[in-house]
């Protein structure tokens, strides 16, 4: 019994919940980020923004030369995280078998709801429409690969440019391979640019393609990732919808928008992911005992490394301070990082068992605990570690 899935994006989310706080805003182009004149990059744009040539992780200097009249927002992520919670509340009323994967994307395992499976999306979609103001696409098939895929493909097809797209597209069980044959190979699982650059030399453009070479080839010439891509060309994808109560690990990542050498920068944006992955932690009553982190080079080149520390922690500065050391240990000096990627594993619920001399500690996690509660209500700007 084949399973179905659906796998659900919210269209331009940061931007359609801006524009629930102001009416106002439908249909001019605007863009969700940093300043310009402080090197800030645009995190969500509008469809009206998009229409221009703007797009998300595009330097906002560039994206204002693109489009003179566009208004730029600054991010309220304590807000999108309130609309995000809503959105995932409703699902998980559908089935516990949710897996959220981003602020603003999940997967469901819908096989056993007795109902028609489109009108069932129709269904959320409305709802999360007139219940919360915010638009989405909505993508269904055997597996979560090509359930994510056909997400894409719906937003894709959408003709008003000016208009989020509110794809829904339907991939009966047994025409996988059929759907995916005519899309580019850059819209599969795995394929980025490097291996998109090296498939065009071979000759292979499309996820058709892919799937007509022999496995063993694609093997020969990818290792490991020519198995992945021969199964994912064609429709294959085994892996279960994982819920929340099978958390393995907590991480943050950031692609910069130009490689960064300068060692503050990095050490800066290790601090900023260590912040969150303990914030996470400490949300859910978690901490874990294995501190990793993931660093890609320009040419795509991509590490992992990880430490286990004596205890487990939901602390930022221990998170930090592990983090920064296993970057120096892989990372020579001035060498230009495109990725970087903070993660903690091991987890489980955190030991309180205090002694007299942890009583210091102690308070500092309750300290911290206040401040979440405040950065949580009235975002990450209002409260702040001061300079030592």
């Amino acid at each position: 019994m084949p399973r179905t899935i659906l796998h659900l994006d919210l269209d331009a989310f940061y931007c359609s919940v801006e524009e629930t706080q102001n009416p106002q805003l439908r249909g001019k182009p605007f863009a969700v980020g940093g300043k310009p004149n402080e090197r800030g990059v645009v995190a969500s744009c509008s469809y009206a923004a998009r229409a221009f040539g703007v797009r998300s992780a595009m330097p906002m200097s560039r994206a204002l030369r693109l489009c003179r009249e566009l208004i730029i927002i600054p991010g309220r992520h304590h807000m999108y995280r309130e609309y995000s919670e809503k959105v995932m509340d409703k699902l998980r009323s559908l089935t516990p078998l949710l897996e959220q994967i981003s602020i603003d994307e999940a997967f469901l395992d819908v096989t056993d709801i007795q109902a028609d499976k489109t009108r069932l999306a129709l269904d959320l979609q409305t709802a999360i429409r007139t219940e919360l103001n915010l638009p989405s696409s909505i993508g269904i098939a055997s597996n979560k690969l090509v359930a994510k895929i056909a997400t894409e493909v719906g937003k894709k097809s959408n003709k008003k440019t000016n208009e989020p797209p509110f794809g829904l597209t339907v991939v009966p069980a047994g025409e996988e391979s059929q759907f995916l044959d005519p899309l580019p190979a850059d819209m599969l699982w795995g394929v980025g640019p490097k291996t998109n650059a090296r498939l065009a030399e071979l000759g292979i453009h499309t996820i058709g393609d892919i799937a007509r070479w022999p496995e063993k080839e694609l093997v020969r010439l990818f290792g490991e990732n020519g198995r992945d891509l021969w199964q994912h060309a064609n429709g294959i994808d085994n892996r279960p919808v994982a819920t929340e109560s099978e958390t393995k690990s907590i991480s943050q990542e950031t692609t910069f928008n130009v490689d960064i050498r300068d060692e503050k920068t990095l050490e800066k944006t290790l601090r900023e992911q260590s912040k969150e992955v303990a914030r996470q932690l400490r949300k859910n009553d978690l901490a874990g005992k294995t501190v990793k982190i993931k660093i890609r080079w320009p040419d795509f080149t991509t590490l992992t490394r990880q430490t286990t520390l004596p205890t487990s922690t939901d602390n930022e500065d221990d998170i930090y301070r592990a983090a920064v050391k296993l970057m120096n240990a892989v990372r020579k000096p001035n060498q230009p990082v495109r990725l970087l990627g903070v993660g903690v594993s091991g987890i489980g619920t955190p030991a309180r068992q205090l002694s007299l001399w942890d009583a210091g500690s102690e308070k500092s996690r309750k300290l911290q605990e206040v401040v979440d509660q405040l950065q949580e209500k009235y975002g990450k700007s209002i409260i702040h570690k001061g300079d030592r």
